[in-house]
Formats: structure tokens, C-alpha cells, sequence
């Protein structure tokens, strides 16, 4: 989405903002300003652009576009239901590779180093992250992370609002069900269910944590808004 050269508003202040707003000054796109809800940035500055206040400033404009900037899947999901007249931009770093037959939804987000590859479908308002690597026939659904160093083999299946750490690898054709976390360094070798926390090599269901409720919880409260 290209949206001509429309001014856009950064929804978070912290690191990932840092690196959101980077990537859009690369790509020459005008910033309207940063909100984020967290009071304690407001007038502080970000890469020398000021923190300006809520996001809450988004209700009193016509039909905004916006870009969340906000690594945590369930708060950017809960942003989203919050605000359903904003309009949302997808964003992808001059050196990442995105295939012509790739889809990338909108407010989505490829960074620096990262491949998309042939086929492939990123949701909405999905982070693929430094130099994180998506094959061939790839699903990956709405408000997942994929955190830097990811490595997914081709035909993965990844559900709604999963978190795959740094360095997760994922063999071809395994599918991590909505709201799972794989822990850094893990390497997925079968099937993941939903809302679980799974770690190691090959990677195994933490018993003591087999549901991730607190997430799971996050979700379920966002409603089932429009991505």
C-alpha cells in the first residue's frame, strides 16, 4: 500500500518505534507524529521526533492512516479493535526481499535482511523481523511476530497472534497453532497446538505452562475485530 505520499501516524514510542520510524525515514514516507499511551514518553523524542501525546488523539481525526509500532501482539490487536476507522499501512525495508507473488497485509511489517518467498501469505499487522526468512506457501496469521533470525521452511502454518522467538527454525509443512510461543533457539519438527509455550531442540511443550491463559485471555478480550 503505497497511499501516495499521505502523512501517517507511528502508534508506539519504545524500541520497536525506534526502528519503525527508521525504516519509514528509508523509505521517504511523511510522519504525521508518534502517540503512544504511556504517559511517561509524552515529550520525549524518538530518533529526534517528539513523542506527542495518546492515541486517543486518533478519535478526533477523519479517517486517519496509521502505522502500530508496538511488538506486543495482543495490545497491537486490542489498538486495532480500538480504532476501527483508521486506515493502516504496511511497511517492507528497501533491503528485504518480498517475492511479486507474496501477499503482505495491511499493517504488516517486513524489516531489514527479511525474505518472503514465492506464494507466501503474511496477515495483517504482523512483524517479520530482522532477517527472518518465510518460504515458499507460507500462511502466517494475523498479529503474530516473527522475532529476528526466524527461519520457516516452506508450507508453515502459523496461527493468529503466535510469538516465535530469535533463531526459531521450522521444517516444511508443520503448522504452530493461534497464540503459541516458541521459545529462542527452538527448532519446531511437528505439529505446535494453540496457546502453548514450547522451547528447546527439538522443541517440546512446557508442561508446567501448557496454557498460555494470560494470553489467550488478551486475545479473547479484543473481540473479534477486523484485522
Amino acid at each position: 500500500m503505497t497511499f501516495d505520499r499521505e502523512p501517517l501516524w507511528v502508534l508506539g514510542g519504545g524500541g520497536h518505534g525506534k526502528v519503525v520510524l527508521s525504516l519509514l525515514r528509508l523509505l521517504d514516507r511523511p510522519v504525521a507524529g508518534i502517540l503512544d499511551d504511556d504517559d511517561s514518553l509524552w515529550g520525549t523524542s524518538l530518533l529526534g521526533m517528539p513523542v506527542d501525546g495518546p492515541l486517543g488523539r486518533l478519535a478526533g481525526l477523519d479517517s486517519p492512516l496509521a502505522l502500530i509500532a508496538i511488538g506486543n501482539n495482543a495490545i497491537r490487536k486490542k489498538i486495532v479493535c480500538q480504532f476501527p476507522l483508521v486506515r493502516w499501512f504496511s511497511a517492507v525495508h528497501p533491503r528485504a526481499f518480498v517475492d511479486p507473488s507474496a501477499e503482505i497485509g495491511p499493517g504488516s511489517v517486513v524489516f531489514a535482511g527479511a525474505i518472503v518467498q514465492a506464494e507466501a501469505r503474511i496477515g495483517a499487522h504482523v512483524i517479520v523481523n530482522t532477517g527472518a526468512t518465510v518460504d515458499h506457501d507460507c500462511r502466517i496469521g494475523d498479529f503474530a511476530h516473527l522475532c529476528p533470525g526466524v527461519h520457516l521452511a516452506g508450507e508453515v502454518q502459523v496461527g493468529e497472534g503466535c510469538l516465535l522467538g530469535t533463531g526459531t527454525s521450522v521444517i516444511p509443512g508443520r503448522s504452530i497453532g493461534s497464540q503459541t510461543l516458541v521459545g529462542a533457539g527452538a527448532a519446531v519438527v511437528t505439529d505446535l497446538p494453540e496457546a502453548v509455550t514450547a522451547v528447546g531442540v527439538p522443541a517440546r511443550v512446557r508442561r508446567d505452562a501448557f496454557r498460555r491463559e494470560r494470553t489467550a485471555r488478551d486475545f479473547l478480550s479484543a473481540g473479534d475485530c477486523p484485522a
